[in-house]
């Protein structure tokens, strides 16, 4: 596997931090800021950088690349893949009406099944149901093909998102990347650092991502309720205090963030579903808590692997960068600890993250998780 890796600050060139070398037909990876993003040459400056190159986008709410952090830049990592390969598909949900599992359905059954190891989906993150694209790929796919990827980022504006394939970044893509090869090693993880508190509550209305009420009444009310004066920060203060949802006493609970709130219907609607009858808790975190909250992602992620990881894709969620605020490089240098220092790293802060539990091969989507993707060849 060879490895190519470069950065944009707002308003300057690419600065590459790798050596520049030729590569054959690579996958080129670019998380940025989704104003840079808009740039409409942007797409061309990366083709005439990587002219047999296929190009994936995604928005932001923070770039990851080595063992640092950093806003309001572009991130790009290009791969030649000497032993494997690989293929790329994207959809739009305007084209499915908004029905995320149609989409997810219809975009897996396009990857030819022989040889596929795994795929990585970089998603629209703004409007997106990831639970509902997550079903669709699940039901079409054999359980031994590995899943793993992220909802898109737009900073703490919640305005829009971006992603695309092979075209400038546009509203409503959803990409994947199906991995092939024999000796294709990929492994993913995740893990979140965040503790429950307060009065557990039932959810007695929702549909889908849309939660209408708990224990029969509002729960925007509610929640703002217990927010007090930083309700008037919303949906960016939900970041903080995401909610734990478990669908029944025993089940493994799932993180929850707040993606937006509708005044007018007095709902939250969430990144992913919230069936009725779960049991709601909020939730907290310290910054010591999430930071190690990432070395045991980081350490699930490389359990019982065969090789030394050559790339890994971190993404992390927004809620967790800003409660760790300028110690947020902190996560990424807990996962380099475990992972070696030998590995190329490219990641951002997400809306969204999609891994398996640990020991489950099914995959779910998360908030506020520390999530890595591991491939060596």
């Amino acid at each position: 596997m060879k490895i190519v890796q470069a950065k944009k600050d707002k308003g300057a060139d690419f600065v590459f931090v790798t050596d520049k070398i030729n590569l054959v037909a690579p996958l080129v990876l670019v998380f940025g800021n989704r104003l840079l993003l808009e740039d409409q040459n942007l797409y061309a400056e990366i083709k005439e950088m990587f002219p047999a190159g296929n190009i994936v986008f995604g928005s932001t709410s923070g770039e990851i690349l080595e063992d640092k952090v950093s806003d309001n830049t572009i991130v790009l990592t290009a791969i030649e893949f000497e032993k494997s390969s690989y293929l790329v598909k994207s959809k739009n949900v305007k084209e499915f009406d908004n029905n995320e599992t149609a989409l997810g359905s219809q975009l897996i059954s396009e990857f030819p099944k022989k040889g596929l190891k795994h795929v990585y989906v970089i998603s629209e993150g703004s409007t997106v149901n990831g639970s509902a694209l997550i079903e669709g790929i699940e039901k079409e796919k054999h359980i031994s093909i590995g899943l793993s990827g992220g909802l898109c980022g737009d900073d703490d504006r919640f305005e829009k998102t971006l992603a695309s394939y092979n075209s400038n970044p546009k509203e409503g893509e959803i990409v994947a990347v199906g991995f092939y090869g024999d000796t294709l090693e990929v492994t993913s993880a995740n893990y979140g650092g965040w503790t429950g508190f307060g009065p557990e509550r039932i959810i007695t209305k929702s549909k889908g991502n849309i939660l209408y009420e708990l224990d029969g009444k509002p729960a925007l009310d509610l929640y703002k309720k217990y927010l007090g004066d930083k309700a008037n920060e919303l949906p960016k203060s939900a970041l903080l205090y995401p909610l734990s949802v478990k669908t029944s006493e025993n089940a493994q609970p799932i993180v929850r963030t707040i993606l937006n709130i509708d005044e007018d219907q007095n709902t939250m609607i969430l990144a992913g579903d919230v069936p009725e009858g779960s049991i709601v808790q909020l939730m907290m975190s310290t910054v010591d808590d999430i930071a190690e909250g990432a070395s045991i992602a980081a350490k699930y992620a490389t359990k019982n692997r065969e090789k030394r990881p050559e790339l890994a894709l971190l993404v992390s969620c927004i809620g967790r960068k800003l409660v760790m605020d300028q110690r947020t490089e902190e996560e990424v240098e807990e996962v380099l600890d475990v992972i070696g220092n030998q590995s190329k790293i490219i990641g951002y802060y997400s809306y969204g993250e999609m891994a398996p539990f640990e020991g489950d091969n099914a995959c779910k989507l998360h908030n506020q998780t520390m999530t890595l993707t591991l491939i060596s060849e």
